[in-house]
């Protein structure tokens, strides 16, 4: 049995001041391509994660879309959970 599976985390320096968004892609245990919101691309990881890579890369809107999550994702659910989670640490 093989099993995929894509991580999306959120890594919050100083409040929402630094953010880092990451849209991780697996196969069997192993990552092989990922999106880095830093880079503000898709990454290769493995010959795998290649042509899942230059695909993406090439989309124009799925890049603008997933760069933009670091806002409408990463940072809007800080604000919603951060009553919550900020005093917990």
């Amino acid at each position: 049995h093989f099993l995929e599976y894509s991580t999306f985390e959120c890594h919050f320096s100083n409040g929402t001041q630094r953010v880092l968004y990451l849209h991780r892609l697996f196969y069997n245990g192993k990552e092989y391509v990922r999106f880095d919101s830093d880079l503000g691309e898709y990454r290769a990881l493995t010959e795998l994660g290649r042509r899942s890579a230059e695909y993406w890369n090439g989309q124009q809107d799925i890049l603008e879309q997933k760069r933009a999550e670091v806002d409408t994702v990463c940072r809007h659910n800080y604000g919603v959970s951060e009553s919550f989670l900020v005093p917990r640490r």
